[in-house]
């Protein structure tokens, strides 16, 4: 059994990974869960090394300046070409650490874990993988210098909202496109390549109009564009305050519309995908009918963004979702999707 420069065994940092996965996000533990092998350690890989930088972004104590350095630096220890080692890497972040560790932090203060174990991937996952991580990390470096002097991230127009949503969502539907592409059919190819944006948008403008406030409240970064928030007499700094509830419901219900409109080429994308190296439909169909919950949520109460801090479906629809795809076949996803839209799939 190999093992790194720590002493731990590769089985034990692979081990480690899905832990960390599992710990840090409630929605791909259900995805990584449904795929099989080699699938599954490719997505919980590629999805560790990208949760490090989106961590990074988000960390208010850390000064712009410092963020951006960073994140660069993290991106070019993913570079074979680049002489940037991952302990410099670890060493430049271990000063910004919080005084209490969170899942999320621990999953930074063990880069080197994630890092490794994507090294020790077969070369077609590894080179699939490298670019669109390296395409996320260093767009999120972009944004953190565009506004600098604000502190924070300040959207200022819709088209700029999809351009941040496709550097912080873009590398799923990317990703798995070129994972299982080596195996798919032209066809599928071209269908997957034309509508894997729609599927990372949708998931995306879900969460921005979903956790507006509370983007605002812990990380300082505001989502919904001024362009929008201007039609309403709005600011920035207005987003969170339940005095301007009712002006900023017009804004969330707005980026749900944009989400909604993604949600066609999201379903052209899953139909195409083949189930391939362990690829399974149920992965990413999971979070795709997720979405559709959360959207009815959001038309149903959009105030509940601002008074509640975020919108959420129950886990009785989430725990109904996944039960859809147990057992041999699989369900019609329009269907689907058309019952969540009017009610709970658990009320049914």
């Amino acid at each position: 059994m190999s093992q790194n420069h720590t002493g731990r065994s590769s089985q034990e940092d692979i081990a480690w990974c899905y832990d960390a996965v599992h710990r840090v996000s409630r929605t791909f533990s259900l995805t990584i869960s449904e795929l099989d092998e080699p699938m599954a350690r490719d997505i919980c890989v590629g999805y560790l090394l990208c949760r490090v930088a989106d961590t990074i972004e988000d960390a208010g104590h850390i000064p712009p300046a410092a963020q951006a350095e960073l994140l660069r630096l993290y991106s070019r220890t993913l570079d074979p070409a680049a002489d940037a080692s991952i302990r410099a890497f670890d060493d430049a972040a271990a000063q910004w650490l919080p005084g209490t560790m969170t899942a999320d932090w621990e999953v930074v203060d063990n880069a080197s874990r994630a890092v490794g174990v994507f090294r020790s991937l077969e070369r077609s996952s590894l080179e699939t993988i490298r670019n669109p991580v390296r395409e996320l990390v260093d767009g999120m470096a972009m944004f953190v210098d565009r506004y600098a002097e604000e502190g924070g991230l300040r959207i200022q127009t819709l088209d700029e909202l999809e351009e941040y949503c496709w550097y912080a969502a873009g590398t799923v539907g990317t990703l798995v496109t070129g994972l299982v592409s080596h195996e798919a059919s032209d066809e599928q190819v071209t269908q997957m390549e034309e509508n894997a944006r729609a599927f990372a948008l949708l998931l995306q403008l879900v969460n921005v109009a979903k956790d507006a406030a509370t983007d605002l409240e812990q990380e300082n970064n505001v989502y919904l564009p001024l362009e929008l928030l201007e039609e309403q007499g709005l600011d920035h700094d207005d987003v969170g305050d339940p005095a301007h509830t009712d002006s900023l419901v017009p804004v969330i219900e707005q980026v749900t519309d944009r989400a909604e409109g993604y949600l066609d080429g999201a379903q052209t994308w899953l139909k195409a995908m083949p189930e391939t190296r362990g690829n399974k439909l149920s992965a990413w169909a999971i979070p795709f009918l997720l979405a559709v919950g959360t959207i009815r949520e959001l038309r149903q109460r959009p105030a509940d963004v601002i008074e509640e801090g975020n919108v959420k479906i129950s886990r009785e629809e989430v725990h109904a979702v996944c039960q859809q795809f147990v057992g041999d076949g699989e369900p019609a996803l329009g269907d689907l999707r058309q019952k969540i839209r009017q009610r709970p799939l658990h009320e049914y």
